[in-house]
């Protein structure tokens, strides 16, 4: 069981910035992968950002440039520092780790 717990969202204009934590306990591999999805109302699920142990990395076509995500292993946490943000990010933010997924935490961008 892998437990994972979101902090970070908010409201903030178009042009702001974010930077979304997600801590994990439980039982944990070093090598699992681990990332962001988000859902938008009336939306699917998609993934936002990925990165695995090696430090490989994908993003959604529609982040690249803005958002960075990066893990510390030694405290088993994975950040999402979103830049530049726009209206069409709102949505919740979820982490996930391996095949557990955190309750996920509102990013909301106004015009």
């Amino acid at each position: 069981q892998v437990q994972l717990v979101e902090s970070g969202g908010g409201s903030v204009q178009a042009g702001g910035f974010l930077r979304l934590s997600c801590a994990a306990s439980g039982i944990l591999f070093s090598t699992d992968l681990m990332g962001w999805y988000r859902q938008a109302p009336g939306k699917q699920r998609e993934s936002v950002a990925m990165i695995n142990y090696y430090g490989t990395i994908t993003y959604a076509d529609s982040v690249k440039g803005r958002f960075t995500i990066s893990r510390d292993n030694a405290k088993n946490t994975v950040y999402l520092q979103m830049n530049s943000l726009k209206p069409e990010d709102t949505a919740v933010y979820y982490c996930v780790r391996r095949n557990s997924w955190g309750q996920g935490t509102q990013v909301t961008v106004s015009s």
